[in-house]
């Protein structure tokens, strides 16, 4: 949207035409472009207008709002199927639990981006080949393919949302716009479901005072559709009010930043000292690895909104050091695993980890270069976001592997 953007400063109608298709991806372009175009009176104007705090909550137009409610029915329809057709639960949430929300949530971003029928016919295409080879793997209560291609289906359909989300077009800009979104909807998912439990609570409490113990019905019949609901509202929300939670995200990260580089850096120091390792102990293997991908998330957000504010050198320095003591976790984590192949041989699970760490140190690697380019070229620190966002593909390649070959190359175990 940047470049239409920038094609139509002179005019002023298709300006408002692209405002009103996507206001929250139109103020994120037009953040990055203004320092370019900043002085002229178009620019300046819409700079004031976009960032005008206005307090009133914008409910969007009915057609809209429309599309949430019908939404919210579907995800809860589908959620329901397992009490409706008699279908075993074990056997349905693992592997259908992803199609719930994700469907729902890429059809929405399709309807609001007009995306061409092509672009449709291909993630609705994706989506349906993944219902069915996932629900035609053998059951097996040992198979750890079975778990694999299950955990992987959530990021790989997360992937194809991706690709809703960004539209007619796709560019690093609109990729960031993404990651951005993902940290807003936890924040406001998150709130949903606060708010949603505390009613749950007062409501069975209300009912319990009358004698009447609604705790089975309300779980099978609300809960079923409120739990679904959290994030595809909370999109809603975040779409038609991006003031709500646009600046939580970064201003969370920018506390936690120096924490967790402390954190890291005593975690190492006790490492040593408290004679375990991840290479004979596999639940310490999984921590190491759940850092990996927590402290991406925080190097993300921390410049997040670099577009439209200047970083101190100590931010930049605390990011450069997390980044880099991430590095030292990050090949830890690597020679663990490939000890643990040497010693035990390739399994499902320890080649899919191999993979992931392996991509995680690429990006962490880019991402560092990124960082310390910004301080001593002078180069925006947004290229350390678009180092994240352009490396999106290459997870997605191997998202797919796991999920969809893995099975085969293993034998279904």
């Amino acid at each position: 949207m940047k470049e239409e953007i920038q094609a139509h400063l002179t005019d002023a109608h298709q300006l408002e035409k692209l405002y009103r298709t996507n206001k929250s991806q139109f103020k994120q372009s037009f953040g990055t472009l203004y320092p370019e175009i900043k002085g002229t009176p178009i620019a300046d104007w819409w700079n004031e207008r976009l960032n005008y705090e206005n307090e009133e909550i914008s409910w969007g137009t009915g057609k809209e709002l429309f599309w949430v409610l019908i939404g919210v029915l579907i995800a809860g329809l589908i959620a329901k199927i397992p009490a409706v057709f008699g279908i075993d639960e074990e056997y349905f949430y693992p592997r259908n639990i992803s199609f719930i929300v994700f469907p729902v949530l890429s059809a929405y971003f399709a309807w609001k981006n007009e995306l061409p029928k092509g672009k449709i016919a291909f993630i609705a295409g994706a989506m349906l080949a993944a219902l069915i080879f996932i629900n035609s793997l053998p059951q097996s209560q040992t198979s750890d393919t079975l778990v694999l291609s299950c955990i992987h289906l959530l990021l790989f359909l997360w992937t194809l949302l991706g690709i809703a989300f960004v539209g007619k077009k796709d560019s690093s800009d609109l990729r960031l716009g993404f990651l951005k979104y993902n940290g807003d909807l936890v924040v406001m998912t998150t709130l949903i479901l606060i708010a949603g439990g505390i009613m749950t609570g007062i409501t069975i409490g209300l009912f319990s005072l009358l004698g009447l113990n609604i705790e089975e019905f309300y779980f099978k019949n609300i809960v079923v559709f409120g739990l679904p609901a959290a994030p595809i509202i909370g999109t809603y929300l975040t779409r038609t009010n991006p003031q709500l939670v646009g600046k939580v995200s970064p201003v969370i990260a920018k506390i936690f930043s120096p924490l967790v580089l402390v954190m890291l850096v005593i975690y190492l120091v006790a490492m040593v000292y408290s004679g375990k390792d991840p290479y004979n102990d596999r639940e310490f293997l999984l921590i190491f690895n759940a850092l990996l991908v927590g402290v991406m998330a925080i190097i993300f957000f921390s410049v997040a909104e670099t577009a439209k504010s200047e970083k101190s050198r100590w931010e930049i320095w605390v990011l450069r050091l997390l980044s880099a003591v991430t590095i030292i976790v990050n090949g830890i984590a690597l020679s663990a695993i490939v000890f643990r192949i040497s010693e035990w041989g390739i399994t499902p699970n320890r080649l899919a980890v191999l993979g992931g760490n392996v991509l995680i140190l690429g990006n962490l690697l880019l991402v560092t270069v990124q960082l310390f380019r910004a301080g001593f070229n002078k180069d925006e620190l947004s290229g350390v976001g678009k180092a994240i966002a352009s490396y999106l593909p290459v997870y997605m390649a191997w998202v797919a592997i796991v999920t969809f070959l893995f099975p085969f190359f293993f034998g279904f175990k």
